[in-house]
């Protein structure tokens, strides 16, 4: 029986990699400087993993930006637009790189990024491959060679990852009609199995290849591909041992297409799939010489493994098929997990009680070897010790009264189906609205948060540590605030913000004045590039005691004559973008969480505010992999969006703003959502998510993105009335408003200043160019 984990956090413990990426892109650092800081954590990884007892010890998990858009620089599957780059002597391979992440103004050279969009349904976001007709692919890169020589150089053989050939094309996009990206295969297959090659000169023993693809609905052609991929590679390389790993959900339809492929062994997600066990163990088409990697450990949440559950599925593998044939495993990469409990020092910030139901990346390293030692009867002494601790903390855990609330339970049971509906239908809002708050066509306004700099950042780790009053610290964020809006007036924006200064984060703000949430000092994930966020736990029944954001919302407010919206993130976001209870459903959660924003929405209208929006960038990411599980969710998430902005009259107007999402399947429950108005990221896909609107004909307001603001370039005002008059070909011209495609936190003043008017000015140029089709 052997060990092993999918991969590895790369940020650093301590966020080592974010810094050094973020000074690099500023000037400060030298590339020698950001890559040897990408070596260092690289090592720190392997070595640990080797301390900790991990038998098969992955490589190639650790990326600059992206897994994705690594493998598609490694292909050389560079779209045109980057030539001016890639030929030019003058850039270096890493500008390129980051050209295809960021986007890049240099000189003459303007060019947009990769769209970006989420990994499956987590909060991580890839770049996405564009693909042609006539796309070539070449071995470009030697990353996943040189990495695996660098461990060789500590003495340790490691599991090169990579996605598989099908699942790098099933992640892209055509960018021109008349093929399938999966008929590109035959081009692509001769480019990996150079690659394998590669790694077989260097006497590599197992190659890990990422399938997620497979927890999917796929077409026939689709596992067609991946059936003659694995039967070419086996023919190819009969001595190689190919660990296919599928995570997320079960393989399910495509169970038998994963169970008769010439693979060494199948990688299982038994948290989120334990059933699938027995449907494989007692499955006649399981082959004599397979193995199983049980992912028995979650590598998605922080709860502590039970160890007596996950033996339990363990000791029945090991009836099935004997010890030989079975690795210990997470569910799926530790990416999604933050790095190190250890480092959680600080009781004021995280209990001890909460803290002792957790287990971190590092510490599920040790999780994976006790359940190997306690399955194989290893040092028996010390495992069934840890053993008697695991079964005692989830005994208490489940008795605790930290967690339950009886109040809480009550109202959720109460509730009516009035309370997740409107008092009139949206055609008669929207006339009130209009009424109300008198805006031009193409009323302009931003996501909501404004730059976040190093200064507003200090104020509020000074205000933390003591530094800085709580009178001291108001002081300076009122004139933060103030400013902003200042700006925002003579920039001629229609509807303000107050920027969001007080805020850390979009859910750990609202989670910090919540009851049922915890937090860490140093529980950081990878978000995408250089942007990490640090959930919130929830550990209990959810309830909000007081108002969380009616004082700044009512500052701004009250300083200008404009309307300025209060800013919320939505309960299904808030639920996601945590590490949530395990021990009820998650629509009970997120129900719980609902309410309590209910209640800071009807405190805002109370306050004054005409305009609230509730985010929800992440309904399209908590959507099941397979479409059949999908009413089950929609029905909850969306009832829980409706009960959190139901509260308010007609006249007040609901906003709701998604981004990276793909709705084309979801339309008519994002149409149910029955927000106001919904404001999209649009400009990186060029306006193409609008498609799905105007053929549902989508009947309330939205604002797609005109501009992207997860790159630093500064958009022409042309550009972004190319895209207004795209909008028009898809949306009325009465329905659309303007606005960048996210929230502004991460940019900067300089940049976000002279965008801003750009998009000012676009809207007013169209304002006049269509006045007459409104």
């Amino acid at each position: 029986m052997k060990t092993t984990i999918l991969g590895y956090p790369r940020i650093g413990s301590k966020r080592e990699l974010k810094k050094s990426l973020e000074k690099y892109w500023s000037g400060t650092v030298s590339l020698d400087t950001l890559l040897q800081t990408a070596k260092t954590i690289r090592q720190k990884n392997w070595l640990l993993q080797k301390e900790k007892g991990i038998d098969i010890i992955p490589s190639n998990d650790f990326y600059l930006y992206d897994q994705v858009l690594d493998l598609s620089f490694t292909l050389g599957c560079i779209p045109e637009r980057y030539a001016a780059i890639k030929n030019n002597s003058n850039f270096a391979k890493q500008d390129l790189y980051f050209a295809m992440a960021r986007g890049l103004q240099k000189d003459t050279i303007d060019v947009t990024a990769l769209e970006m969009t989420k990994w499956f349904d987590t909060n991580y976001h890839y770049l996405v491959p564009e693909f042609t007709k006539d796309q070539s692919f070449l071995v470009a890169d030697s990353k996943i060679i040189e990495e695996y020589k660098e461990a060789l150089e500590l003495g340790i053989k490691t599991k090169p990852v990579i996605l598989s050939p099908v699942s790098f094309l099933l992640s892209g996009k055509e960018k021109e009609e008349g093929f399938h990206r999966v008929d590109l295969l035959e081009k692509l297959l001769p480019v990996y199995e150079t690659i394998i090659q590669q790694l077989i000169d260097l006497e590599v023993e197992y190659l890990q290849f990422d399938e997620p693809f497979l927890a999917t609905n796929l077409s026939n052609k689709e596992q067609e591909a991946i059936q003659t991929t694995y039967q070419r590679f086996a023919n190819k390389f009969p001595g190689l041992k190919i660990i296919l790993a599928n995570y997320f959900d079960c393989y399910g339809e495509n169970l038998e297409v994963a169970l008769s492929l010439p693979v060494h062994t199948l990688q299982l997600d038994l948290v989120r799939c334990p059933l699938q066990l027995d449907d494989i163990l007692n499955s006649k088409k399981l082959q004599a010489h397979t193995h199983l990697s049980l992912g028995v450990v979650d590598g998605r949440n922080i709860w502590k493994n039970n160890f007596d559950a996950s033996l339990n599925l363990i000791q029945k593998a090991i009836g099935a098929i004997g010890k030989e044939r079975i690795i210990i495993s997470p569910s799926c990469s530790l990416l999604h997990s933050p790095c190190d409990l250890d480092l959680e020092t600080n009781p004021k910030i995280l209990s001890k009680e909460v803290k002792q139901w957790l287990a971190f990346s590092k510490q599920k390293l040790e999780e994976v070897t006790t359940l190997k030692q306690l399955a194989n009867q290893e040092n028996l002494e010390i495992s069934l010790v840890k053993l008697h601790e695991n079964t005692k903390i989830h005994e208490l855990k489940k008795t605790t009264p930290l967690i339950h609330n009886s109040k809480v339970k009550e109202r959720v049971k109460a509730l009516t189906k009035e309370d997740s509906q409107r008092a009139n239908p949206f055609s008669v809002r929207q006339k009130l609205q209009k009424t109300a708050l008198n805006l031009p066509l193409f009323p302009t306004t931003t996501i909501g948060s404004f730059p976040q700099t190093k200064e507003v950042r200090s104020w509020r780790a000074k205000h933390k540590k003591g530094i800085l009053s709580a009178k001291e610290y108001q002081d300076l964020l009122e004139k933060e605030t103030k400013e902003t809006i200042q700006f925002q007036e003579e920039a001629g924006l229609d509807v303000l913000v107050h920027g969001e200064f007080e805020r850390n984060d979009m859910v750990e703000y609202f989670g910090e004045q919540l009851q049922g949430f915890a937090f860490t000092q140093f529980g950081w994930v990878q978000s995408y590039g250089s942007r990490c966020v640090k959930p919130p736990i929830i550990y209990g029944d959810v309830s909000r005691e007081n108002s969380m954001t009616v004082k700044w919302s009512s500052y701004a407010q009250s300083l200008t004559n404009k309307p300025v919206k209060g800013m919320l993130t939505g309960p299904v976001t808030i639920l996601q973008w945590s590490f949530v209870r395990n021990d009820q459903s998650h629509s009970k959660t997120c129900t719980q969480i609902a309410l309590a924003i209910r209640d800071e929405v009807v405190d805002l209208e109370k306050a004054g505010l005409q305009i609230i929006q509730i985010d929800e960038p992440a309904i399209r990411e908590g959507l099941p992999l397979r479409k059949e599980d999908w009413k089950a969710y929609l029905n909850w998430a969306i009832k829980a969006f409706r009960i959190s902005a139901s509260g308010v009259a007609d006249e007040t107007q609901i906003h709701t703003h998604m981004c990276y999402s793909e709705f084309n399947d979801i339309i008519s429950d994002i149409a149910n959502m029955d927000a106001d108005v919904i404001t999209i990221e649009c400009s990186r896909s060029q306006m193409e998510l609008l498609d799905v609107f105007a053929a549902f004909k989508y009947p309330n307001e939205i604002g797609p993105g005109v501009y992207d603001i997860h790159s630093p370039r500064v958009p022409e005002r042309e550009e972004m009335i190319t895209l207004i008059e795209k909008a028009v070909k898809y949306i009325p011209v009465e329905q659309l408003w303007i606005n960048p495609d996210c929230g502004l936190k991460t940019r900067h003043w300089e940049e976000t200043k002279k965008a801003l008017l750009e998009m000012v000015g676009a809207a007013q140029k169209c304002r006049e160019e269509f006045s007459v089709l409104a």
